[in-house]
């Protein structure tokens, strides 16, 4: 995006003038304009070039920028992109394999990313899709408390396929994921005032 023109740059007989907490001044000369500014230790700043007359403001051009700058940077920070896992399942797995699987989706899911589930199936197994769809709605329903169907099963070839979404977003995810490192870091704080209380107790014993 263009710079605006400011101040001297502002080459037209008048504006639309905005104080400083936008408060309407009306239209004025620009040469009135730049003194108010100058008076108020501003700077005139063309907010609408296009207008019939451009609207200009007055402000802290120098802060504006800064002010601007910095809610880029942190929409940037929090914009984060959701990845997209895959887990391979096989029709017939046994019950061990199934609940580590299961683990990576939870795992996926708790992080705000997508889970792509893939079933293969290989050879006669192929002519019985019921398998596949059973095991990929046994999935869904356990980890339903922390994502959603997004894509119900579909055959695709030889693999059937479903995507489940996470209920929480990535970046909600993400702070409590830090928020949970830090809180492990700093741990629980050490008691002392029992210790204290138990020998001052002892003390006046003592002095008694």
């Amino acid at each position: 995006m263009s710079e605006p023109r400011i101040n001297d740059r502002i080459r037209v007989p008048e504006v639309r003038l905005v104080g400083p907490n936008g408060e309407q001044v009306g239209i004025v000369r620009v040469e009135d304009a730049l003194r108010l500014a100058a008076e108020a230790d501003l700077d005139l700043v063309e907010v609408a070039p296009m207008a019939k007359p451009p609207v200009a403001k007055l402000m802290d051009y120098g802060k504006y920028k800064y002010e601007t700058a910095m809610k880029a940077r942190e929409a940037r920070k929090n914009q984060v992109n959701t990845v997209i896992k895959e887990i391979k399942l096989r029709p017939k797995i046994d019950p061990h394999d199934y609940g580590t699987k299961k683990g990576h989706v939870v795992r996926f899911l708790g992080g705000g990313d997508k889970v792509k589930v893939t079933i293969m199936f290989r050879g006669r197994e192929q002519s019985r899709p019921e398998l596949g769809f059973r095991l990929l709605q046994r999935l869904a329903e356990d980890v339903a408390d922390l994502g959603t169907v997004e894509s119900q099963p579909k055959q695709d070839g030889r693999n059937m396929v479903m995507v489940l979404a996470p209920t929480k977003k990535k970046a909600q995810a993400m702070a409590e994921q830090r928020r949970r490192r830090d809180e492990a870091k700093s741990g629980p704080e050490p008691v002392e005032t029992d210790a204290a209380e138990h020998e001052a107790a002892t003390e006046t014993a003592d002095a008694g």
